[in-house]
């Protein structure tokens, strides 16, 4: 990302979800399996987040706690990259780029900007 910006050129970053995501859900169930099991960690704060929003069942069986995860996961993932990213953070605030995220809504081909 980093090279892309400073250097490529490229002005804008997207974060981009999508709904029925399998990782997502499969860090709602808590899965561990493998080498999938550190992946699925990082996904975490994403799950605890929602579990505060969200009322109801807090696994992939709820559907709503499930999309509000994938949203939490969305803009966490913008938040990560603008504290890990000295380049990237500097970039936006100059307005040379911007970070934006949105979600991928399958069913309809549309995306939701957040």
């Amino acid at each position: 990302m980093e090279y892309s910006c400073k250097v490529a050129g490229s002005k804008l970053i997207f974060v981009l979800g999508h709904e029925s995501c399998g990782a997502i859900k499969a860090a709602c169930d808590h899965v561990e399996l493998g080498n999938i099991t550190a992946m699925l960690s990082n996904i975490q704060p994403a799950v605890q987040k929602s579990k505060k929003e969200i009322s109801g069942d807090h696994n992939s069986s709820n559907i709503d706690f499930v999309n509000k995860t994938i949203e939490n996961n969305v803009q966490l993932t913008i938040e990560r990259i603008r504290e890990k990213s000295p380049i990237s953070r500097e970039m936006e605030m100059n307005r040379d780029i911007k970070i934006v995220g949105g979600v991928y809504h399958i069913s309809s081909g549309k995306v939701a900007l957040l």
